[in-house]
């Protein structure tokens, strides 16, 4: 025998490394096989039911950093609810219509002009769920747990009838209306936009400052007077039918040496305009209200046969411009608001792609809008009206598609009144809590400042609107009609509107007076894709026999507050009076270290796969506790690296304690906590506080405290702390002793806990471990979280655990400088005096601990402070340290300098401490010695 084999060596077959993108693989394989995420919802049946409802990401291509952010924590949300109580099924959905995927097509070859529309649609239907398959395979690779079989997809036929029957309970209740507006267009997707479909970036555009002769005064205005007008689109200027100025605001009618001619102009604004105009004594005539001017009338420069209208209005500012704002209603919502107070044409001269029609006169017709600028520049200047133009940076709404600017651009358009419902919909955001709390503001002004939504759009892959029009043009929209196409769509899809004529279409029989001759036609326009995904709540919450609508949770990113929170919470409130879901949790953006948006054309992309293949999904997994999610995450590969440096630092303490328990059972083993030394106690106490504040992070969904809680526990409790000087109990008491059953007791009820508190966040490590503990469920996935316990008199083992945890810094730090002083090299050669007083004394007695054991030091003395000496370091009134170098042999075998070594002949390079344990536990050694190192 060796002496090596009379310490307790632990042993693990858990290996150091990981080999993660190898074994996450083989284990995700036995996930599916053994139908995991089947068997815990049907360990959960009759528990409280818990829903996050998925907002379905869109079906387009490979998955980004910002989706593995999102999915991550919904899978650790919903895994622990799941392990803590609750029944908390996960139906992931996907949104499969709209533009992009035309696009996609587009890009392949496919002409869709040149095909009927139900070919086309067919196209995009197996692109789509192509696209679904490849999502899939991605998100089951980050180790999501969900209901991956069942997933909701927007295109189903079920989901696409629960849509059409909100949009005709909407119809119903008065909110459906067609209307000439101004709307978001993109002339480079040939269709109307929502709000939540655009991107801002700054751009330059001509700013011009003209004047518009007045020809009607009202009294107020000689009819030589000029107006000095200002617009950044000189190109709208032939759809101009007014201008705006602000009620309250004083305005000028000036006069300057280089012109006899009168101007007005915004009083706050006269002198840096002047300045900028290159004006020479201005001179005041006169000073009026904006409110004076109102339905003042002046000519239009470009239309002799044109009048425009002097109008009041409150989106007039004074920091930039004139005071007196161009107006054309075809061209902006505002404009088009007051437009209709004075009852102004909607006039917009601007085809589907950008160009302006022959409406806008001779000049303009044919010419690309942006091109059309010089051209009304032009003009201006040779009339002898244009003041001055310069360039004007400004945020301006790009499609977040194709990333082209947008126009706003007056079509007729299907329209969902948010101004009917507004106060209902803005009560029922004071029923949902938000994290982070600004979310409630943010939502609530959104709601509280947006317009109407235009739901129509001029293309063919999404859910067709479901109106008929009579032979007189009205739209029919009833309860019959829309339950039949409901029905219809239930049975057979949205196809079958291209494929059957209108007739066909409509219940048997149906007649209305509309269509004396019984001819009808249909609606060729979709609905937004935010209508199909604002209707989830109905078709798949309020569809679905196992989700509950509301829903308690959703958790998206930050731009769904003009997106799908938003939609689904106008159709909700519309459908239903209530709010879809009970929460909101909102995250920030991934962008790239330097802090730029992530883009394939920047080449500032990393994608997840590319850190699962290095890595593995785990790494990913770890990272997303690692950031503050709730607001714009910086990714590189470096921030990955860390988190995989403090992987393995739990990896590493996990199979040490692997190692450590590997002889123990905890049935027979255990050793009761009334029954262990306060060390132990304190450890099992620490670990209740770990179990309580990890969970309570879980219910506040703050994943960055629970990753700080684990690591600092592993680190600082584990590590640095308990796990460094149980090695003198673990690996040289005999193995059957209290104190190392204590401890093994305590460092597995250690890895059972850690394991269950870490499955949310590393699922694949932690089955790993799991098969190395003696537990009745198969896969850790199966258990319960650990319940919090409590012990008796544990606030008083604590306290003095907290005290003496203070006393061990001061020595900490002793013991450093007398490393740097060369007096010792490590804590095992050091003879420690502690100089302490009469109630430090009664906590080392009330403890009852090798204090010298627990400090790491061969030799321990505990004096008087009275006593102490020249040689101490003092730490303060109370305390103070000497350390020396041990006296004594180091023994062989627990490698502690002792006095006592050779103290038994039998073992003579034995302290006696390891003599007696040798000589108990191995008696044959006594006669037959060791065998050679």
């Amino acid at each position: 025998m060796r002496i090596k084999d009379t310490l307790n060596l632990g042993k693990t077959k858990f290996k150091m490394r990981g080999n993660l993108p190898v074994k996450e693989v083989e284990r995700e394989k036995v996930w599916e096989d053994n139908q995991l995420y089947q068997q815990r919802q049907k360990l959960n049946e009759g528990k409280p039911s818990f829903v996050l409802h998925d907002g379905p990401p869109y079906a387009n291509g490979d998955i980004h950093m910002g989706h593995a952010m999102n999915k991550i924590t919904k899978d650790m949300i919903v895994r622990f609810k799941s392990m803590n109580g609750y029944r908390a099924p996960y139906v992931p959905g996907w949104d499969t219509h709209g533009l992009p995927i035309e696009q996609q097509l587009k890009k392949k070859g496919y002409n869709r002009k040149k095909m009927s529309t139900n070919e086309f649609r067919k196209l995009c239907h197996d692109y789509a769920l192509k696209q679904v398959d490849r999502q899939r395979d991605e998100f089951k690779r980050l180790g999501v747990s969900a209901d991956w079989d069942n997933p909701y997809l927007t295109l189903m036929p079920e989901y696409e009838a629960a849509e059409v029957r909100v949009f005709g309970k909407m119809a119903d209740r008065g909110l459906i209306y067609k209307g000439l507006k101004p709307v978001i267009w993109s002339w480079s997707s040939e269709s109307a936009l929502a709000e939540a479909e655009v991107e801002y970036h700054d751009v330059t555009s001509p700013s011009a400052f003209f004047a518009e002769k007045v020809i009607d005064g009202n009294g107020v205005l000689d009819n030589d007077t000029y107006m000095v007008v200002w617009t950044t689109t000189p190109w709208t200027i032939p759809g101009s039918e007014g201008i705006t100025v602000e009620p309250d605001f004083d305005y000028s009618i000036i006069q300057h040496d280089d012109d006899p001619k009168k101007y007005v102009i915004g009083t706050d604004l006269l002198d840096q305009d002047a300045e900028m105009f290159g004006w020479k004594n201005v001179r005041t005539l006169q000073t009026v209200k904006g409110k004076d001017l109102d339905n003042i009338k002046a000519q239009h420069p470009f239309d002799s046969s044109r009048q425009l209208v002097v109008m009041n209005g409150d989106f007039v500012t004074n920091d930039a411009g004139t005071g007196l704002v161009h107006t054309a209603p075809g061209f902006g919502e505002d404009d088009y608001n007051i437009g209709m107070q004075y009852g102004l044409d909607v006039f917009a001269p601007v085809d589907s792609k950008g160009y302006l029609t022959k409406e806008a006169g001779p000049d303009f017709e044919g010419v690309f809008y942006e091109d059309a600028n010089q051209i009304a520049l032009d003009k201006l200047k040779e009339q002898g009206q244009l003041i001055h133009y310069m360039p004007y940076k400004h945020s301006y709404p790009f499609d977040w598609r194709t990333k082209k600017p947008v126009i706003y651009r007056a079509t007729p358009q299907w329209f969902a009144s948010v101004d009917k419902i507004r106060k209902e919909i803005l009560d029922a955001i004071d029923t949902v809590g938000f994290n982070p709390s600004w979310g409630q503001k943010r939502l609530y002004n959104m709601i509280r400042d947006r317009g109407d939504w235009v739901i129509s759009r001029q293309r063919v892959w999404g859910v067709p609107l479901p109106i008929f029009y009579g032979e007189d043009g009205e739209p029919i929209i009833t309860d019959e009609t829309i339950e039949h196409i409901a029905d219809l769509f239930g049975q057979y899809g949205s196809d079958i509107w291209f494929e059957r004529d209108a007739k066909d279409l409509l219940p048997e029989g149906f007649t209305s007076k509309h269509s004396p001759n019984g001819k009808f036609t249909k609606e060729t326009d979709i609905m937004d894709v935010w209508f199909d995904s604002g209707t989830s709540h109905q078709g798949v919450l309020a569809e679905r026999p196992n989700l509950t609508y509301p829903s308690d949770l959703v958790v998206e990113g930050s731009d769904q507050y003009r997106g799908w929170f938003n939609s689904s919470l106008i159709t909700s409130v519309a459908y239903a009076d209530i709010a879809p879901y009970k929460h909101v949790l909102s995250q920030g953006f991934t962008l790239d270290k330097k802090g730029h948006k992530m883009s394939k054309s920047l080449g500032n992309t990393i994608a997840p796969s590319d850190v699962i293949k290095q890595m593995g999904a785990d790494i990913v997994r770890l990272w997303v506790t690692s950031v503050d999610t709730s607001a714009d995450v910086r990714v590189s590969m470096g921030n990955f690296k860390v988190v995989s440096d403090s992987y393995k630092k739990i990896r590493n303490t996990i199979r040490y304690m692997l190692a450590n328990t590997s002889d123990f059972d905890p049935e027979s083993d255990a050793i009761k906590y009334e029954d262990m030394n306060s060390v132990d106690q304190y450890m099992l106490i620490r670990l209740n506080q770990l179990i309580q504040n990890v969970k309570d992070d879980y219910d506040q969904y703050d994943f960055m405290s629970i990753n700080k809680e684990l690591l600092s526990f592993i680190t600082s409790d584990l590590s640095a702390f308990y796990l460094d000087f149980a090695k003198d109990i673990l690996y040289i008491d005999p193995k059957n002793g209290q104190r190392r059953r204590s401890m093994q007791t305590v460092l597995y009820t250690i890895l059972v806990a850690l394991t269950k508190l870490m499955t949310p966040i590393i699922p694949h490590t932690t089955e790993e471990i799991w098969s190395f503990l003696d537990e009745p469920e198969e896969f850790v996935q199966l258990a319960e979280m650990p319940e919090v316990k409590h012990f008796n008199g544990e606030d008083t083992v604590r306290s003095q655990w907290d005290q003496f945890m203070k006393l061990r810094k001061n020595v900490l730090k002793a013991m450093e400088l007398a490393r740097d002083d060369k007096v010792i090299g490590k804590p095992s050669e050091a003879k420690l005096t502690l100089y302490v007083d009469d109630a430090t004394k009664k906590m080392f007695n009330d403890l009852n601990v090798d204090i010298g054991q627990i400090l790491m030091v061969s030799q321990l003395d505990i004096k008087s402070i009275d006593d102490v000496d020249d040689q101490a370091n003092r730490f303060d009134d109370n305390l103070a340290i000497k350390v020396e170098h041990a006296n004594g042999e180091t023994c062989v075998r627990c490698r502690l300098i002792k006095q006592d070594v050779g103290s038994d002949p039998d073992y003579p390079e034995f302290c006696g401490r390891c003599a007696k344990i040798v000589r108990e536990e191995y008696p044959e050694t006594a006669t037959e010695g060791f065998e050679e190192k």
